[in-house]
């Protein structure tokens, strides 16, 4: 059960001090407070946890205080969509809105390489509109002599380039606890030019104690990526995980699933789980298809498998896409057979906004089908 105060309802108020005592009077109940910061107001939301089937509902809505009572139905109780709840899906992180209703585009390197890669893929999101990139400083690998990423060393340069080009969000995965005092450090020096979104790759999908160690942070809102070889429903306890430590700014990425069931491609494309996770939580939904398909093979039509399972995603409602770009393919240090090209960037992103209005007119549809307006 979770019990939603009134806006700015906090600790100095004697409501709330009398809905926590009222709260922890109720035997075999326990609670846990949790508060949205937002730029005019504060929200607060007591969870409660234990024998709570038991519990009058309507006995603390009549609370003063008390906005109203929403009875958890579902397993996922922080992030998960409740029968008779109304709290928003989505959040805004650096002027950008994350929500289930829009679509954002991350192009951008896979890895790191050079200043002038980087900087010549910013100019030409810059140019084209967009606002948001991926650029991978730590890159988690299978073979331990890979090219591991340049780490700390190449943050200030990245960060001050993005901020040059007007860059609001960097999508950029960490390893380790350690990398997120790196990132802060690196955005304080530069005097924040542009804004992180830390990435939980598919490897740490279960790494529980990273999980806690940035779900407890708040600066920085979370791209967990959909474990690779487990379930669903193992991946979203993974991102309830982030948000139980307080971190509810997460947007949820499929990025295929580990078998040769997929073959030819990297990984089986999962994005008809698209709908799926938006109908059992309030997260929104991130496609990878650079990392689901992993080669640039195109069709007969000429359209590349990464184009084509891109659609599919955007079709099906995915709020956010992860794609690689390189300036150099040929030269890049990490998965550069799939990466796609600057020049085709104009392209991928005609072909998006196409398919998101094709998802646009299926809304419609339906709505006008089951008589609403």
């Amino acid at each position: 059960m979770i019990v939603i105060l009134k806006p700015d309802m906090g600790e100095s108020n004697p409501e709330y001090r009398h809905i926590l005592d009222y709260l922890a009077n109720k035997p075999n109940i326990k609670t846990r407070v949790h508060q949205e910061i937002g730029t005019l107001q504060t929200l607060t939301e007591i969870y409660l946890i234990g024998d709570t089937a038991s519990l009058d509902k309507t006995e603390i809505e009549s609370l003063a205080g008390v906005d109203r009572v929403v009875r958890v139905s579902e397993e996922y109780r922080i992030l998960g969509r409740h029968r008779d709840e109304k709290r928003q899906t989505g959040f805004e992180y650096n002027g950008v809105k994350f929500t289930q209703d829009n679509l954002i585009v991350f192009a951008g390197l896979c890895a790191v390489d050079t200043p002038q890669h980087v900087e010549m893929m910013l100019k030409a999101l810059r140019d084209y509109g967009q606002v948001c990139t991926r650029m991978g400083a730590y890159k988690p690998r299978t073979n331990p002599y890979s090219f591991q990423g340049h780490g700390k060393k190449c943050l200030p340069w990245v960060f001050d380039l993005a901020g040059k080009y007007g860059i609001k969000v960097i999508a950029m995965e960490i390893t380790h606890d350690s990398h997120l005092d790196e990132i802060h450090a690196a955005l304080e020096q530069a005097g924040k030019p542009t804004g992180v979104m830390i990435q939980i790759g598919t490897r740490n999908t279960q790494n529980f104690e990273l999980l806690k160690i940035v779900g407890r942070q708040r600066e920085f809102p979370a791209l967990l990526k959909r474990g690779f070889g487990i379930t669903l429903e193992e991946s979203l306890n993974a991102a309830e995980y982030l948000a139980s430590e307080g971190n509810r700014n997460i947007v949820f990425g499929l990025r295929g699933m580990k078998t040769n069931m997929g073959d030819p491609h990297r990984n089986f494309v999962d994005f008809s789980h698209v709908p799926v996770i938006k109908r059992l939580t309030r997260m929104p939904v991130c496609i990878d298809p650079s990392h689901s398909v992993g080669t640039r093979d195109a069709a007969p039509d000429g359209i590349l498998d990464i184009f084509h399972v891109t659609a599919q995603g955007v079709i099906a409602g995915a709020d956010m896409v992860l794609v690689d770009f390189h300036p150099e393919p040929a030269t890049a240090l990490v998965d550069g057979p799939q990466a796609l090209r600057l020049e085709e960037l104009p392209y991928f992103l005609e072909d998006v906004a196409i398919a998101r209005e094709a998802y646009e007119k299926r809304c419609a549809l339906s709505k006008k089908a089951i008589g609403k307006d």
